[in-house]
């Protein structure tokens, strides 16, 4: 690929100390953090609703001020996701409060015990990985500060592994429609509930499924319609802010396959399409490196897991169990591009994509208003 989008791009790495979706629950459920970001009607309010739009990205949002004209005019700004922009990553630490590194979600593919654990489907090459990889020891950080709140989210997701694992210890409260997810929302600050965790996954599915085009922008529009109908709906004086799990970029079937000078020094690989962790075989770590950076290097940032670790990626601190489940090299997309896992079966070819550094996928909204 010669004409590159972005040569000189740096990565944006996650604002753990500040403006991250590590700081959320702590400021709205727990009130320990009071930060600037937020303001302080939203803050003070008696009830909380936090509304996560699966994959909606800030930069996306704002290039569709016109389709979501109730999101767009919400009060807030920016923040960042965490590192990597990934479902698995970002909802354990927007209910944790804690990065990756800490928690040890650290992607959507996780390299465990010789296995690769699909987090999300909480399987491995082996099926159903319930029994043998517990979640709630997999992943040991309390959840909402310890406090017991009702999440509103799919019914389908209430026996699964990852819900186990990011949302243990709390109400399940599950819906099937998107009517029914602003009902349960509504029916639960009604009955005196003072914060509501709230989930819907249709942007992302759709940005995966069709790109970010018109399906994407109906998505979107249909989602500005639900927010509304909370806003309508919710007791006087509750907050209702919105954010998200990490944005999204159009890849399309640009797909890389690793070339042999790669394969030929990696055991497998773990991670997503636009943030792989590509495992060394004994003693080929170095070579590994420089291969990917000959390869790849102008296409994507190529760090090692010393890097990662030093440049503070998943967090201040990368815990032991973390950094036991992630690789040797870390190839993340620079460019509108994927690198192929071949063990990684999919049923559909994903046309948006995340998963990297880049703004479009790591700036989030943390904005509401007041009812």
């Amino acid at each position: 690929m010669s004409d590159l989008e972005h040569p000189n791009l740096e990565p944006l790495l996650p604002d753990y100390g500040d403006a991250c979706v590590t700081g959320l629950v702590p400021a709205l459920l727990e009130g320990s953090l009071e930060p600037d970001w937020l303001s302080h009607d939203l803050l003070a309010a008696r009830r909380v609703v936090l509304l996560v739009l699966d994959g909606l990205g800030w930069n996306q949002l704002q290039q569709r001020r016109d389709v979501a004209p109730v999101l767009a005019a919400l009060e807030g700004r920016s923040i960042t996701t965490v590192a990597p922009s990934t479902t698995a990553a970002a909802l354990t630490s927007i209910s944790t409060g804690c990065p990756p590194g800490e928690h040890g979600v650290v992607g959507y593919r996780i390299a465990v015990d010789g296995a690769v654990l699909n987090a999300l489907r909480w399987s491995t090459g082996d099926g159903d990985a319930r029994r043998r990889i517990d979640p709630r020891s997999f992943q040991p950080c309390p959840v909402f500060g310890g406090q017991f709140p009702p999440v509103v989210t799919k019914a389908e997701f209430a026996e699964s592994g990852f819900t186990q694992a990011h949302l243990s210890d709390t109400r399940f409260v599950g819906f099937s429609s998107r009517g029914e997810l602003v009902d349960r929302t509504v029916d639960l600050l009604a009955a005196g509930e003072p914060f509501v965790y709230a989930y819907w996954d249709g942007i992302d599915r759709i940005a995966h499924e069709y790109g970010l085009g018109e399906r994407y922008e109906q998505e979107l529009a249909d989602c500005d319609v639900m927010v509304a109908q909370i806003i309508d709906r919710v007791p006087p004086g509750t907050a209702v802010v919105v954010t998200a799990d990490h944005g999204q970029v159009h890849v399309g079937d640009r797909i890389l396959d690793l070339p042999a000078e790669l394969t030929t020094c990696i055991e497998r690989q773990s991670g997503e399409a636009r943030f792989r962790w590509l495992h060394a075989r004994p003693g080929a770590a170095v070579e590994l490196h420089a291969a990917a950076v000959e390869a790849f290097g102008d296409l994507a940032w190529i760090r090692t897991l010393d890097d990662i670790e030093s440049e503070c990626w998943l967090g201040p601190r990368l815990g032991m169990a973390a950094r036991s489940r992630l690789g040797d090299v870390a190839l993340v997309a620079r460019e509108r591009v994927a690198f192929r896992d071949p063990a990684e079966v999919m049923s559909i070819t994903l046309i948006g994509r995340h998963g990297s550094v880049t703004p479009d996928e790591m700036l989030v909204p943390a904005v509401g208003i007041v009812a």
